[in-house]
């Protein structure tokens, strides 16, 4: 009876064993293990800068998707179907220190700086608008016009013309910009005529003699047209940098009448005789006098030649941009300059640029938008005796090495997503979440965010009523494209 049972036992224990090795390597079970879902395809790229330099430009992993899962969080409201101002560009100045820097590179590392700055590609920021002076700027090594001739000497016929200054290293450096970019926007402006052309035949301030109008005008032909011959088109020109300010070497006050009299008798003119299409822009100066700019405008002699008006933002707001336009919205606005200070912090200075520079100037319809210089070595030269040398480039070059500094980024956060020919669309701001949005000729949309406030900011993008949940700490910034 005993074996019997420890027979059966032992049958039974094989058996089950044997059942449980089939299970196992026939593949019956009826338990299965599902595979994990794919992550999520993000509808939406986007890069991102904080003011603590933890993150440059950097382009974000986490995926955003559209939906239509309802929050509590603010929403920026993108539409599409309300256009504004078509876009010309995001840039700086090439003053003439910063081509003395840059033609000093060697040629690889030159070149390698010149496709990550103007180029479009994954690797370049794209920047396609430059300002560049008319003769020498603050920012050049030295002070110099076009026709500079000993005390007492006159050229009426400008026949000592030459742009030999300039040859040296901003024509080679502009040559291959055009090569990476033949489509580049570039604007110039004067600092100074020739001193034989003032009252007081001085670099630093005083005025252009009424009798040097007509020969003042023909010396923008003659610029315009030997820039040309060297293969560099100039999409426009302004009349004077800053003519209310006469103290910076090389400088020149002009009033608005005086900028009204020399366009409608001189400088237009003289445009309309040499079938010169170069745009006229008058002011350059800051937001917080909007009225010279009307009372040139108000002139209806020298506004059939004028383009527009250019602003910078060292006094006034922003909002000055938009009452130019809305009195005469046949006539465009532009952002021309802002400097970084040696003495700013990379956070502050990223978010008050974001806000004005960028943001505030597209949304005061602006076709552009300039910060100062684009390069300057470690100790912020070269410039002009009595130039500024707090003004602190996009770029600080010292020998062969670059440093980026936050003037790149606050560019780069438009230039290298925003094309020529992008269109502004409507935006809502809500609260501290500044923000401006573009439609680009292929069809993508752009939205440019600040978060202006003190703490984690969570909100929704929300397009053709779907939308996207995102965050952005205090003082950072980000673009999204999609």
């Amino acid at each position: 009876m005993i074996s019997k049972i420890f027979l059966l036992a032992i049958l039974f224990t094989f058996s089950g064993y044997n059942s449980g090795c089939q299970k196992k390597s026939g593949g019956s079970s009826n338990t299965s293990v599902e595979p994990p879902p794919p992550p999520p395809v993000s509808e939406v790229d986007y890069w991102v800068t904080k003011g603590d330099q933890s993150s440059l430009l950097q382009k974000q992993i986490a995926p955003l998707v559209f939906g239509t899962t309802a929050n509590a969080h603010p929403v920026i409201d993108v539409d599409s179907t309300v256009a504004y101002q078509q876009i010309d560009g995001f840039g700086y100045t090439l003053t003439g220190g910063s081509a003395d820097l840059i033609n000093a590179l060697p040629p690889s590392t030159r070149q390698s700086l010149l496709q990550e700055l103007f180029s479009a590609g994954n690797n370049g920021i794209g920047v396609n608008y430059l300002r560049v002076s008319i003769g020498a700027s603050d920012l050049s090594a030295q002070v110099f016009s076009y026709n500079d001739l000993p005390a007492g000497q006159t050229d009426v016929n400008l026949t000592n013309f030459s742009l030999s200054h300039d040859e040296t290293n901003l024509i080679p450096v502009l040559k291959e910009i055009l090569l990476i970019n033949p489509n580049i926007k570039i604007l110039g402006s004067p600092w100074s005529p020739p001193t034989w052309m003032k009252d007081n035949n001085s670099s630093i301030g005083g005025s252009l003699l009424p009798q040097y109008y007509s020969v003042y005008a023909n010396y923008f032909v003659k610029y315009i047209q030997a820039m040309q011959a060297k293969g560099i088109r100039m999409d426009a020109i302004t009349i004077q940098n800053e003519p209310l300010h006469g103290g910076n070497n090389p400088s020149m006050l002009m009033t608005a009448a005086q900028q009204a009299t020399f366009v409608k008798n001189n400088l237009g003119p003289a445009f309309q005789a040499a079938n010169i299409s170069t745009k006229i822009i008058v002011w350059d100066h800051n937001c917080d006098n909007p009225g010279y700019p009307l009372e040139v405008l108000n002139d209806a002699a020298a506004k059939q030649y004028v383009d527009g008006a250019a602003f910078h933002l060292y006094n006034g707001d922003i909002s000055a941009l938009s009452q130019v336009h809305n009195a005469y919205p046949d006539k465009h606005v532009y952002f021309t300059e802002q400097y970084t200070s040696s003495t700013g912090g990379f956070g502050g200075d990223l978010k008050w640029h974001l806000k004005n520079v960028i943001i505030g100037s597209m949304r005061n319809w602006s076709r552009n938008a300039l910060e100062w210089n684009l390069a300057n070595d470690a100790t912020y030269g070269p410039h002009t005796p009595g130039g500024c040398d707090v003004c602190k480039g996009a770029l600080t070059i010292s020998g062969s090495v670059i440093t980026r500094n936050v003037a790149y980024y606050i560019i780069a956060h438009a230039s290298k997503f925003v094309p020529d020919g992008s269109t502004r669309i409507k935006s809502e701001i809500y609260g501290n979440i500044q923000n401006v949005a573009f439609k680009r000729q292929d069809g993508k949309k752009v939205l440019i965010v600040l978060n202006d406030g003190s703490s984690v900011q969570t909100f929704n993008i929300k397009y053709k009523g779907k939308w996207v949940t995102t965050a952005l700490d205090a003082g950072a910034v980000a673009t999204y494209v999609w």
